[in-house]
């Protein structure tokens, strides 16, 4: 009983677990094998695709050489399944030895040497959710410096075989875990997702207080539907969810799923488009030795990579969700810019939708507009002014505004958002 009460005031005590890592203030970007490569374990029969220090030096390699880095996708991270179904002999996690038979300190040299971070994923219970060996009460501070001593750079904690006691205690102590290795290391908690995600069971105060990221839903599948149903989750409860976020602390709808199967180009557009306006992780789960150049085109959107990393890190919101299947999205951005984003929710055809400025709630002005998809300056537009955005179905128009001033908009905007790709989106403005 006095055991149980010390580990409750450690996991409440401010003091003992704020973190303490200084990292993550603008949303991490990376790549995460969970979604596309799940729990292949069968190197035998698919060593291109198992899971296996080759798949995340292969991924390593692509994220260094293909331009990824360079835009800030800079985490490889590891997933479920990758380690040995035993601890050591001194209770130490250790990689299955067949398909990490150089070991995970090995594999973080070789991401570090080429200016990259490796990501980790543990589970707060008796097992991971795919059956291996969880982190336990009495393994958190083991585990948090066996992570440290590899070299890791993030911790994704998921919550299964746990319960909301054990979670309460858990995740606050992994924190604490985490400060005392000495070494920066991302947090990851899954633990909102795993208790609805909403207040009252979810205290987002403390979430922003001992962890970098949390996942507040249920996992991404490789469909629309799937994307869909996180779009409105998020959306729908946003009251809740915006206030929560800002620099070192995200919510995470989860991984980008774009160059895998389910997506067409439009819907691929539109989530990198929300996933930008959400502050979102960038975190892709896709095959980055086979990916499309379309694909390619709207991960490396500097534009939408722009807006997502924008430092002051205020989550975006919807503004209006209208009959006629169009939504309007808004997020404020550095230098009294924003960005904009019209979604269409149709099935039909391209819809025109007429608005203007003022009716969006921005202030008397003229104001320069850069579309990101396009990825071109359009023609300045006061707030008054009706104007007409041709939105394709499940697609997006995403704009980058900002109130005109005596130097040239393209001049401004030099750099993240005027590099140019060939590729048609299809958005425009007709005025």
């Amino acid at each position: 009983m006095i055991l149980a009460v010390v580990v409750c005031v450690l996991a409440f005590s401010k003091a003992a677990v704020a973190l303490d890592n200084g990292l993550m203030r603008t949303p991490p970007m990376g790549w995460l094998a969970w979604e596309r490569f799940r729990c292949d374990i069968d190197c035998d029969n698919d060593p291109k695709n198992c899971i296996s220090e080759n798949l995340f030096r292969d991924m390593a390699d692509r994220l260094a050489e293909d331009g990824w880095k360079e835009l800030g996708y800079v985490y490889v991270n590891i997933d479920d399944c990758w380690s040995s179904m035993d601890r050591d002999n001194n209770g130490r996690l250790q990689p299955d030895p067949k398909r990490f038979p150089g070991g995970i300190a090995n594999l973080a040299r070789y991401l570090h040497d080429r200016g990259l971070k490796l990501g980790i994923y543990g589970d707060l219970g008796t097992h991971t959710c795919g059956g291996y060996p969880g982190t336990t009460l009495d393994k958190i501070q083991t585990d948090a410096q066996t992570f440290a001593d590899w070299g890791v750079d993030m911790l994704k904690l998921d919550g299964c075989y746990s319960n909301a006691s054990y979670q309460e205690q858990g995740y606050p102590l992994m924190t604490k875990a985490l400060n005392a290795t000495g070494r920066p290391i991302g947090y990851s908690c899954s633990w909102p997702a795993y208790q609805g995600g909403l207040p009252p069971k979810v205290n987002y105060t403390l979430l922003g207080e001992i962890c970098n990221l949390w996942r507040n839903y249920g996992d991404i599948q490789d469909s629309w539907d799937s994307v869909l149903n996180i779009i409105d989750w998020f959306f729908d409860n946003q009251d809740v969810l915006q206030p929560a976020a800002g620099p070192g602390r995200w919510n995470d709808p989860d991984m980008l799923i774009i160059g895998d199967f389910g997506l067409s180009l439009d819907q691929s557009r539109t989530q990198m488009a929300l996933w930008a306006v959400m502050a979102a992780p960038l975190f892709m789960s896709n095959d980055l030795r086979t990916l499309d150049s379309s694909a390619r085109a709207i991960l490396q959107n500097r534009g939408a990579i722009a807006i997502n990393q924008d430092p002051m890190g205020i989550q975006g919101r919807r503004l209006l969700k209208e009959k006629n299947g169009i939504e309007v999205f808004w997020r404020p951005l550095s230098g009294s810019a924003s960005a904009l984003v019209f979604f269409s929710r149709r099935d039909d055809m391209p819809f025109r939708y007429q608005t203007s400025l003022k009716q969006l709630n921005y202030t008397t002005g003229v104001y320069e507009i850069y579309d990101v998809f396009i990825e071109k300056p359009m023609p300045t537009l006061k707030d008054t002014t009706e104007f007409v955005v041709s939105v394709n179905p499940s697609g997006v128009v995403m704009w980058y505004v900002k109130e005109a001033e005596s130097a040239h908009f393209s001049e401004k905007l030099q750099g993240p958002l005027l590099h140019r790709y060939n590729d048609r989106s299809g958005s425009r403005i007709l005025l």
